[in-house]
């Protein structure tokens, strides 16, 4: 009996309390917009960027973001050094190498560039036609960034 307890108990707080953030590949979005049409938010960062780190450890554990996220958007999480090549609206983008081990991904320069730059960690947001509506470069922490997600839903 105990252990069923424990198990209910467990089950209650993964399905309520600790989702997790489902972030999709650009072809998996691709092919999920024929089904369910959603806007896409692409989180463009890097693995040496304190601001990226920074929130991802707080704004994207944020429990009410992840849960606005999984429901009312596709998210895609972009390093701007991925190697690999990565196939988006029909458009196979691929890593520009510019040094010993230092290079970007063309699809991150293309979504992510502002005023001929790339400053991390950057928001870019496509609509339901993969065209960019909102840009943004900048830390957000949970509270600005779940009231930008309450514009972007309506």
């Amino acid at each position: 009996m105990k252990k069923l307890a424990l198990i209910i108990f467990f089950l209650g707080i993964t399905s309520t309390g600790f989702c997790q953030l489902k972030s999709k590949s650009f072809e998996e979005v691709d092919s999920l917009q024929y089904f369910q049409k959603k806007k896409i938010i692409v989180f463009i960062h890097t693995d040496w960027c304190q601001f990226c780190q920074r929130m991802k450890n707080t704004t994207f554990k944020n429990q009410d973001i992840i849960q606005k996220l999984n429901s009312d958007f596709y998210f895609i999480d972009l390093n701007a050094e991925e190697k690999r090549d990565i196939t988006f609206n029909n458009q196979t983008f691929k890593y520009k190498p510019s040094g010993n081990n230092v290079g970007v991904h063309e699809l991150a320069l293309q979504l992510g560039t502002m005023n001929n730059q790339i400053v991390y960690p950057v928001l870019c947001v496509l609509n339901e036609k993969r065209e960019i509506i909102l840009q943004y470069n900048n830390y957000l922490n949970p509270k600005d960034f779940k009231l930008l997600l309450e514009k972007l839903k309506e």
